[in-house]
Formats: structure tokens, C-alpha cells, sequence
């Protein structure tokens, strides 16, 4: 064993001891899309400048924050997004009016000296709501009189402390006792004081307490208390009537002090603890499955150097699981499912190396299994460098363009495409270094799985088959199925979810069995006849709404209930309409900025023809998923978005597979034509291609199968995505480039460092002297 297999050996057991033993003793952060909870996004208004809205947004902030630790929610968090919004996650909060209540309640607190009163049913001298400048206000008390006060004579913010409490023995029943800072006690004794300067009796002799411009309660001075004396500065409570639980928020609201701005809910998010453990549930089966299927398989197509490959997949496994863990990343629904398609990418840098051996083997039959694998993984690093970098761009616009559980995703892939390298390029190749190093594994040619071609690599050299003799034919095929699903587009229409149109989307479960048509019915007569009922998976019910309050939101759930029976919120989203617009407009800069970034990466590493070709496979890939989501009729939401980017990593990360080695032989063979060029270096990389394809369908297929609704649209957009970019790779991508160098005449390579150790080319096995 070599000094560098051992160096690899050590560093693959030092990782993979660290990585398990994260994975033993910390337990991931779940978002609440797996553990149940309510998310909200608020945004505060108001903020004349940025400066001043950022600093609002952070009085808002820890305001927020005191009201919420007391509403007693488990591990609560509380984050700013941008400037002017606040992102609130309260997991196993299922009932988010109460929450969406007391939060985002203002609670302008004040207390007013009372100027006047005019008793219910009395048409007042003048009925000014307000006089501006003068702070003055007329109200209605809470037994209906009209109250006209002076200026806020004190402010919420003296307050030190609020409790509810109930006074049996003054028959004052719950109230709220306050207790004030010792300036603002001050002010409570001058102005109860001032109060008490006019008779028994009198309505100046009330002091008002307003609660968001709402009069909660106005006690009389007690007559013991002497003019200009006023009550204690120690404090007072507040009565109104009020049951404990009124009691309680009011105290909860007052303590928490007043937000210095409102505050609206732009995005509210409710997932039911049981959906949240079934999709966990169904994602490990799914990666279990999935995983096996893909070990599997490459066992059988690599023999020993497969099962080693598998066993670093597994590894690649626990170290990603752990990296997740370790970093504190928050692991949400759509970044479980990256967790899990990442198992099926990571083959693919393996399957590329052990191609590249084979090929190596079949030019130099007497040369060692050991050297054959390490011009492998020489060879192959330049592909797998930069189709693994085309990845982390797209998992990079996921996280700086997507929005809440789409950036979880970005960041599982990036973590999962840097595990798959360091399991493939370090334990993957310690394992077969030490395995190629043993006589038994050398001599054995069938054992070893890299010593012989592959079936498809037998057969195409069998075959031979003479691709690009007329390019532009399959240009026009590709065109034809763009044309297909720019149809579907235009006559069936993109169905956007409510994530990029606004409105309210909400699940429920039903104890008796309730069809579409009754629930429709059952709805419109309670008043919600613009309600689009579809059916959801295991026989729930999905309503879509447009403006829908929480209130509105009880109130629909409980006239499902008269025919459905007892009735459980499984999800609910609900976005702002500004929002939407916001959503829907990042959505298209995301997809805008990765044909930019893919497209500037691409002619930085290849020729620009090369470049440009490659992005119109891309974009041919993109426009039929969304034409195919057309005609089936799927939503088109964050979710897919996510899948529609990850399509675009994985469609240039094929043609840079390809591209690559169309560089590589064209700079060794300046002479020779493109277009021979361009079919060896496809036959040469088509077993890579089925082969990896392979690993990620049997991923995609149990996440489709087993994932549950929730995770369905995601695998299908990357099934279609998946076969449409293999085909657009070899039958778009090159033949676009062939027709682009042949209009430009632009001349071969320069040999680089590369070239020139590939000046005197091998022999090609798949070359039977044909030309094109």
C-alpha cells in the first residue's frame, strides 16, 4: 500500500469516526414541515428610511420576543429577514389565531386624563375622532359612553410589570395589576392626582385606559384620594369585566410592551405533526430503498469495485447526516428530500472514475488493475470537478433566491455534493487502491468489474452507430418536443400554487369519508362559494382560497365538520398577495441568473460554442418540465422550483461530462472532424451516463412512490427532468455545438497541459476507421 492510499485510508477513518459519533449524540434541528408548528412571516410598515426600518424592525423584533416567551411556546424562533420583516417559527402550535392575536397585536398602550363623557345614546356636541396635533381622542368606554380625553398623558413602556390575578374578596373578579418604573410612577400619582381635583362623581374625575385606541377600562379617583395628592406611584390594576383567559393576553400584551410599528402577517404556515412524521417516515424508506436499489445495482455493473463503491455510499451517508447535524443545519421537508436524492448524485463521480479505468484496461491489456484505476481517477477529476461545480451553483441560487424551506434544500445538496466528493475521491478510492493491490483481485478480471467493458460499452462498439451525420435532424426533434410542451403552457396554463399567486391553501383530515362534490356544496352554503375543493392524498380535503383570515379560516373548517365529522388541519399556507408577487418574481430572477451563471461558468471552462450550446440544453430541459407539469396539471410552487433548478445542475452536469471529453480528444486530434470527435467522445460516455442516470431513478422512483403527496410533484419534475436532460445533453447540446462551430469556423483547441500528454492519442476501441 502506497504512502498516499495510506494517508487517504487514515483520513477517511478519522472523518467517518468524528461523523459517527455526531450522528450518536446530537439529534438534527427539524423545521416545522416535519415536527408540526406554525411559521409566520411579518412584515413591519411604516419606516420612512432604511436605516429607520431596520432599526424598527429590531425594536419589533425583541418585542416580539418577550411576548412570545411568555405565551410559554417550546424553543421558539424569532429571525429577521431583509429589513422589514420577522420570520416566527412556533412548533406544535397548531391553532395559530391565538398566536397571530396576541403577536401582532400593536398594543399602544396609554392613559389619558378624561376631559368629558356623553352617555350612550346621545348625540355628542361634536364628534371628533381625533384632533390632529392635539392628541385628543373620543372613544367609547366599555359601557358605551363617549368619552373625549386629553393628550397620553403615560405610555405602555413605564410599565414594569403586568400580572392577572383574580380578587375574590372585592368581587373585582380577573384583573390586571400593573406595576410602573419609577418615573413613569410618577406620572401615574400627577395625573390620578389631577383626576382627583374635580367631585365624587364627575366624569373628569375617571382616568382612561386605551388599549390600542380601544378603552378598556376608566376607574374613578377614589374620593379618599385629596387633590393633587394621587394614588401611589408603586402601581394600579386595571378591571373590566374580564375572563381569565382575557386577563392573561392582556397582561401577556401589556408586559411585552407595544410593537413601534404594526405589523401584518404576509406568510402564515401550519403543518400537523402527523404529516410531518410521515413524510419522515417516508423519506427513510424511501432512501433506504432507494440506496439498496443504487448499491445494488452498481455492485452488479462494477463487481468488487461496485460493492466498495456502495460501501463508500454509505459512508458518504453517515458523513452528510452528520455535516447536517453538526452545522446546525435546519432540516426541513424539501432539504430531506436533497438529503436523499444526493445519495443517487453521489454515485456518479465513481461511475465516471471506474468508466475511465475500463477504458484505460481495454487500450492496455497487460497493464496493471492499480495504475489502470489511478489514470481513472486522474482522468476522470476534471469532469467530476466541474460537474459537481455546476451543482453548487444551483444549490447557491437556491439558498440566496429561494425562500424558506427551498434554501434548506440548497444548502442539503451543497453539503451533499461536497460529501459525495470526499466519499468518491477519498474512501471510494482508498478502498479500491487496497482492493486493486491484491494479487487475487488483479488476476481475477471478472472479480474486479473494471478489467473488462461493460455491456452497453460492448455494445455500442459492436454497433458503432453514426450519430451526428446530420445534426440539425436532432435539433428539430428537440424542437418538437419544446414546441409540445410550449403548447401545453399556452393551452392548458402553468397552475401556480398559492406560494406565487397568494391566498390560502388548507388540508384537512376527516373522520368520515367526504367527496369532492359534497365539500364543494357544504362550503358554498356556508358562504365560501369562490373555494376550489380538490381532493388530497389518503382522502383528505385541499381548499384554496383567496383572502382568508384566520377567523374565516375556523369558520370553513367548521362547516367541513357538519359533514366530514371530527376534522384535523393537516396543512395550511396562507401568503399575502405582495408576497406572492415577490415570490414569483425571485422565482424568475433564479431561473434567469442560472442560465447567466451556468452559461459564464461554461465559457470560462470550455469554448463559448460548447457554452452556448450547453444552456440551450438547459433551457430545453426547463421548458419541458414546466410543459409537462402543464398538461398533467401539477402546481407549480417553491417545491418545484427547487426541482426545476436542481434539473439545471444535473443537465449541464451531463454535458460537461460529455464537452470534457470532447476536449480532450479534439486536442489530441486537431485534424480529425468535429463531428468524429463529437461521436466518440458520446459512445465513449454513454455508460457513464446510463449508469448514473440509473443510480438516481431508483432514488427518484421510491421518493415518487413511498415520499407521499408532499414530496411526489418534487421526484416527478426530476424523473421528466432526468430523462429530458440525458437526452438533451447528446442529442441537443452537441449536435447545437456541432452546427454552431460549423457556422463559425472557429479553429480546434490550443493543447494545453492536458493535450500534450495526449499527443500521441490510444487507439479508440469504439474507432473502426468510419468517418463521418
Amino acid at each position: 500500500m502506497t504512502r498516499a492510499t495510506t494517508v487517504r485510508a487514515v483520513l477517511a477513518a478519522a472523518v467517518l469516526l468524528v461523523s459517527v459519533f455526531i450522528t450518536l449524540t446530537m439529534s438534527p434541528r427539524l423545521g416545522l414541515d416535519l415536527q408540526g408548528g406554525t411559521r409566520m412571516v411579518l412584515q413591519a410598515e411604516d419606516s420612512a428610511t432604511v436605516e429607520a426600518n431596520r432599526e424598527t424592525t429590531d425594536r419589533t423584533l425583541e418585542v416580539l420576543r418577550q411576548r412570545i416567551d411568555s405565551l410559554g411556546v417550546a424553543e421558539p424562533v424569532l429571525t429577521r429577514s431583509g429589513e422589514d420583516r420577522i420570520i416566527v417559527e412556533l412548533p406544535d402550535v397548531q391553532d395559530p389565531r391565538q398566536a397571530a392575536a396576541v403577536i401582532g397585536r400593536t398594543a399602544q398602550l396609554s392613559f389619558h386624563a378624561v376631559q368629558g363623557a356623553t352617555p350612550p345614546g346621545t348625540e355628542p356636541e361634536s364628534k371628533p375622532e381625533s384632533e390632529p396635533g392635539s392628541g385628543r381622542l373620543t372613544l367609547p368606554d366599555e359601557q358605551g359612553t363617549q368619552l373625549d380625553l386629553g393628550p397620553a398623558r403615560l405610555s405602555g413602556a413605564g410599565v414594569k410589570d403586568a400580572t392577572a390575578s383574580f380578587e375574590a374578596q372585592q368581587a373585582a373578579g380577573w384583573t390586571v395589576k400593573l406595576d410602573f418604573h419609577k418615573d413613569a410612577g410618577k406620572d401615574w400619582t400627577r395625573l390620578t392626582g389631577e383626576a382627583a381635583c374635580h367631585p365624587a362623581g364627575d366624569e373628569r374625575r375617571r382616568v382612561a385606559i386605551v388599549l390600542d385606541e380601544k378603552v378598556i377600562s376608566s376607574p374613578q379617583v377614589d374620593p379618599s384620594v385629596g387633590c393633587q395628592a394621587g394614588l401611589p406611584s408603586g402601581g394600579t390594576q386595571i378591571t373590566g369585566s374580564f375572563s381569565a383567559k382575557e386577563a392573561r393576553d392582556l397582561a401577556l400584551l401589556i408586559k411585552g410592551g407595544a410593537l413601534p410599528v404594526p405589523v401584518e402577517i404576509v406568510e402564515q404556515r401550519t403543518v400537523g405533526p402527523t404529516l410531518g412524521a410521515a413524510a419522515i417516515d417516508a423519506s427513510a424508506q424511501a432512501a433506504l430503498i432507494g440506496a439498496a436499489a443504487t448499491a445494488l445495482f452498481i455492485t452488479f455493473v462494477y463487481r468488487l469495485f461496485g460493492a466498495l463503491a456502495a460501501v463508500a455510499l454509505a459512508a458518504y451517508g453517515v458523513i452528510s447526516y452528520a455535516a447536517l447535524v453538526g452545522l446546525g443545519v435546519t432540516l426541513t421537508l424539501p432539504g430531506l428530500a436533497g438529503f436523499v436524492l444526493a445519495i443517487g448524485m453521489a454515485v456518479d463521480a465513481n461511475v465516471l472514475v471506474f468508466e475511465r479505468a475500463r477504458e484505460e484496461c481495454q487500450d492496455r491489456p497487460t497493464r496493471s488493475l492499480r495504475s489502470a484505476l489511478t489514470t481513472g481517477f486522474q482522468k476522470a477529476f476534471s469532469a467530476v470537478a466541474d460537474s459537481n461545480i455546476t451543482t453548487l451553483l444551483a444549490a447557491g441560487l437556491l439558498f440566496f433566491l429561494g425562500s424558506g424551506p427551498v434554501k434548506g434544500f440548497g444548502v442539503t445538496l451543497a453539503i451533499g455534493v461536497v460529501a459525495s466528493m470526499f466519499s468518491a475521491l477519498v474512501i471510494a478510492r482508498a478502498l479500491t487502491e487496497i482492493a486493486a493491490g491484491s494479487r487475487f483481485v488483479s488476476d481475477y478480471r471478472g472479480v474486479n468489474g473494471i478489467a473488462r467493458p461493460g455491456s452497453v460499452r460492448t455494445w455500442l462498439t459492436r454497433k458503432d452507430p453514426q450519430l451526428f451525420r446530420k445534426p440539425v435532424r436532432w435539433l428539430v426533434v428537440s424542437t418538437a418536443l419544446v414546441a409540445v410542451a410550449v403548447a401545453g403552457i399556452v393551452v392548458r396554463g402553468v397552475d401556480l400554487g398559492v406560494e406565487f399567486t397568494g391566498g390560502r391553501l388548507v388540508e384537512y383530515s376527516t373522520s368520515r369519508p367526504v367527496d369532492v362534490e359534497t365539500a364543494r356544496s357544504t362550503l358554498a352554503d356556508a358562504g365560501f362559494g369562490d373555494a376550489e375543493v380538490t381532493t388530497a392524498g389518503d382522502g383528505d380535503i385541499s381548499v384554496r382560497t383567496g383572502k382568508l383570515d384566520n377567523d374565516g379560516e375556523h369558520a370553513l373548517r367548521e362547516a367541513l365538520a357538519t359533514e366530514g365529522g371530527e376534522t384535523t388541519k393537516v396543512r395550511d399556507e396562507l401568503i399575502g398577495p405582495s408576497l406572492g408577487d415577490e415570490l414569483r418574481r425571485n422565482a424568475l430572477i433564479a431561473l434567469g441568473v442560472a442560465v447567466f451563471v451556468q452559461l459564464a461558468y461554461l465559457a470560462m471552462r470550455f469554448r463559448w460554442t460548447f457554452a452556448v450550446a450547453s444552456v440551450v440544453g438547459m433551457v430545453h430541459d426547463v421548458v419541458i418540465v414546466v410543459g409537462a407539469f402543464a398538461w398533467l396539471g401539477r402546481p407549480v410552487d417553491g417545491i418545484f422550483l427547487a426541482a426545476l433548478l436542481t434539473v439545471i445542475g444535473y443537465s449541464v452536469n451531463d454535458s460537461v461530462v460529455v464537452f470534457d471529453r470532447v476536449r480532450e480528444l479534439w486536442a489530441g486530434n486537431r485534424k480529425t472532424p468535429l463531428a468524429t470527435i463529437a461521436r466518440r467522445a458520446v459512445l465513449q460516455t454513454v455508460p457513464r451516463t446510463v449508469n448514473t442516470g440509473m443510480g438516481a431513478l431508483f432514488i427518484l422512483v421510491a421518493l415518487a412512490v413511498l415520499g407521499g403527496d408532499s414530496l411526489a410533484d418534487f421526484a416527478l419534475a426530476l424523473l421528466i427532468g432526468i430523462v429530458v436532460g440525458t437526452w438533451s445533453s447528446v442529442f441537443t447540446a452537441v449536435p447545437g455545438a456541432l452546427v454552431l462551430e460549423r457556422r463559425t469556423g472557429a479553429p480546434p483547441p490550443v493543447p494545453g497541459k492536458a493535450s500534450r500528454r495526449a499527443r500521441a492519442p490510444r487507439r479508440d476501441p469504439l474507432d473502426n476507421g468510419a468517418r463521418v
